[in-house]
């Protein structure tokens, strides 16, 4: 299944930096950033468990916020993309 991440992180103590910094490498681990604070991931109901448990154990709920949605398939229906695109399409294999 397809998601988009989407969080906002508290940045005017140090502590609120060093949080921003760890929850934006545990998206990148999951997904494609799209924007600064935003996230394309396609996983399974496992690691979207995964994904979700390590990036509530990163936020301060009292300062931060993470917002998770669930994306429609196929893509193409519900997307418009004008300006940069993406660095790579998620339904497409990835060679390295």
């Amino acid at each position: 299944m397809e998601y988009l991440i989407t969080y906002d992180v508290e940045t005017e103590s140090q502590a609120g930096r060093k949080r921003l910094r760890r929850v934006a490498k545990i998206c990148e681990a999951y997904g494609q950033r799209v924007q600064k604070s935003v996230f394309e991931c396609r996983l399974n109901a496992v690691q979207m468990e995964q994904l979700r448990h390590k990036l509530l154990a990163e936020i301060d709920p009292k300062m931060d916020s993470l917002r998770i949605y669930r994306l429609i398939e196929p893509k193409d229906k519900y997307l418009e993309v004008y300006g940069i695109k993406p660095i790579f399409d998620l339904n497409n294999p990835i060679v390295l």
